[in-house]
């Protein structure tokens, strides 16, 4: 409802000379509307009216995005992380415990990487649902102990040590 063309053109063209983060902002709130704005570009859409709350969350998680893709993108991705007989690889999202493979989701493995990213450190439940699924607020959710619970059952209860009333921790052997 621009005047000249429309916001999916200009998106179109943005995308098209350079990609970049779109966020809609727009009236209309039809699920067709939805999917032609994200299919010609837009990471994320929201209709009026809106918190500025919400936007404010969008908007953060976009550039959270933006960050993680670049650190990836700036990351070798041929490493493999040791932890005693825990080995993560990376590239290959693959992870052995004591030379044996083990099967994790593609959830279970981002949420290892980011205990393992910092060993040791408690991650609260709040910032893993953060990194991990992109969830700006997630208060009263069990998501992030189902799925401990479900990564303890494959790498060993003893690998992950919880703090109770704050989150989790990789424990690492002792050096």
């Amino acid at each position: 409802m621009l005047p000249g063309f429309d916001g999916l053109e200009v998106c179109r063209r943005v995308q098209a000379q350079r990609p970049v983060p779109v966020l809609m902002l727009t009236a209309r709130d039809d699920e067709t509307d939805m999917l032609v704005g994200l299919g010609v570009g837009a990471d994320d859409y929201m209709t009026k009216p809106f918190s500025m709350r919400e936007l404010a969350a969008r908007v953060h998680v976009l550039l959270r995005r933006v960050e993680r893709a670049t650190l990836a993108a700036h990351t070798p991705r041929s490493g493999i992380l040791r932890l005693g007989e825990l080995e993560i690889d990376h590239a290959q999202r693959r992870v052995r415990v004591r030379g044996a493979d083990v099967h994790l989701t593609p959830t279970e493995f981002d949420l290892l990487v980011c205990l393992a990213n910092t060993p040791r450190a408690v991650l609260s439940r709040e910032q893993l649902l953060a990194e991990v699924w992109d969830w700006a607020d997630a208060s009263g959710t069990r998501t992030v102990d189902s799925h401990i619970k479900a990564l303890r059952r494959k790498i060993g209860a003893e690998r992950i040590r919880t703090v109770h009333g704050v989150g989790y921790a990789l424990e690492t052997p002792a050096a």
